[in-house]
């Protein structure tokens, strides 16, 4: 076969078979296909798109460049399942759900990555604490889930290695946004990670990839024919990213949050906890440990309750070369901006509406995420107790607390939030945060 034969096929709007599509990822992977050709396939399937068989082949295929691990020598005594979300501002919920899951009797490999652009990533929060390895090899991976019940880290050299170089092509290329390019991406590591079942969050919303309902469900709707296609039962729900989830953005700060979330210390965010115990009850479904989605919620509520759930997040920790005390004294172990200062309102009223992406944006510029991909995070900002929308307040009373390395930064970041969150006289009509659930 030629690459440039089958580029100009995809180009032309012809469908690929799986055996040229297994070619091209073995260029990809080995080298054999020029970046010039890389591009050009992507930039083609940015513009052609690709059949549910084209998606399951590139899937597939994807997976297959590397290692597949597989879970069933170690005779794990429950299933394993996993959980990916498409991304948000705030969204903290892999922290928790992960050691909920596993409270329950899941076992769950999370392989999560960093954050990008206005969104924050699984890692860099679990970066913020002294200690915490993001990056064991293989073999410590499945002693810690085998042991504690779950993992969260991040992608291994060895795993899906084809979509490393098609992805870091894609995003200099102007190819991110391909639904059928996500959709193999998201799926060929989940595939490779050996797992059962998939719960998937996609966002939608000012602060999330997808800003329109059509194209949250197109996502969807295509994550879950592939995954099942390609053997992997999943199930979709959609999620409300109109506004901030959860009370805190920023690295350090949410891990504060999902700490306390864990152990129960003041009040649940209702959002954050709504969309966490959605996904749990789907994923001890997905793993035949309940019988319905509702019975797999009470199940995760019962182990949050009686601070199993807490247990697990701790032992995690530990086991992944954080500190062992990590749970009780969380404050010691993770970095403290040197400035922090509310962010009052300018005027009385109702928050009517909120701009997701901009708030992530503003901690971006704190610091708290990368302009360019080699860019070091300072884990210690970000913003605390955002208020909610169809929040009351009064001029002068806090919208948010900055958490900034600077007073200059700090004064930039009070600005961009001010901005970001708009007050109304009348209290606005909230759109529920699980907005549809998408099976096969």
């Amino acid at each position: 076969m030629l690459p440039q034969e089958i580029i100009r096929k995809k180009r032309d709007g012809g469908e690929l078979s799986a055996d040229e599509i297994t070619f091209v990822v073995h260029g990809i992977c080995d080298g054999s296909l020029s970046e010039g050709q890389v591009a050009a396939f992507a930039m083609a399937v940015f513009f052609r798109g690709m059949t549910t068989e084209e998606r399951v082949a590139l899937t597939l295929g994807l997976a297959r460049s590397g290692s597949m691990l597989d879970w069933r020598g170690l005779a794990l005594p429950g299933p394993v399942v996993d959980k990916h979300s498409s991304g948000g501002v705030g969204d903290k919920v892999s922290l928790m759900l992960a050691p909920i899951a596993a409270a329950c009797g899941l076992f769950v490999p999370m392989i999560s990555g960093r954050g990008l652009g206005h969104t924050g990533g699984t890692l860099d929060k679990l970066s913020a604490i002294s200690g915490y390895d993001t990056q064991p090899d293989i073999d410590t991976f499945r002693k810690v889930v085998r042991q504690v019940g779950c993992a969260v880290i991040g992608q291994t050299d060895d795993l899906a290695p084809a979509d490393r170089r098609l992805y870091a092509t894609r995003d200099v290329t102007a190819t991110v946004e391909s639904i059928p390019l996500i959709v193999s991406s998201i799926l060929s590591k989940k595939v490779a990670e050996g797992i059962e079942g998939l719960a998937m969050d996609v966002k939608c919303g000012s602060g999330a990839f997808c800003d329109t309902e059509a194209m949250a469900r197109d996502l969807a709707e295509s994550l879950v024919a592939v995954a099942n296609q390609a053997g992997l039962p999943t199930v979709a729900l959609i999620t409300d990213m109109d506004c901030v989830l959860g009370r805190n953005v920023g690295n350090a700060v949410e891990v504060v949050e999902a700490v306390e979330y864990l152990k129960g210390e003041g009040t649940r965010e209702p959002r954050l906890h709504e969309v966490t115990m959605a996904l749990a009850g789907e994923m001890i479904t997905l793993g035949g440990l309940a019988p319905s989605a509702a019975a797999g919620r009470a199940r995760a509520e019962a182990a949050l309750t009686d601070g199993r759930a807490a247990q697990v997040f701790g032992r995690m920790v530990s086991a992944l070369g954080g500190p062992d005390d990590f749970l009780e004294h969380s404050g010691r172990y993770l970095a403290h901006a040197p400035v922090i200062r509310p962010c009052n309102a300018e005027q009385s009223g109702y928050v009517v509406g909120m701009n997701a992406r901009e708030i992530g944006i503003a901690v971006v510029a704190l610091g708290g995420g990368r302009a360019h991909a080699d860019d070091a995070i300072d884990p210690s900002v970000g913003l605390t107790d955002v208020i909610e929308v169809g929040g009351r307040v009064r001029a002068g009373s806090p919208l948010c607390i900055v958490h900034a390395a600077s007073d200059s930064d700090a004064d930039a970041a009070i600005d961009a939030v001010r901005r970001a969150i708009r007050i109304g006289d009348g209290a606005p009509t909230q759109r529920p945060v699980l907005m549809e659930r998408i099976v096969q």
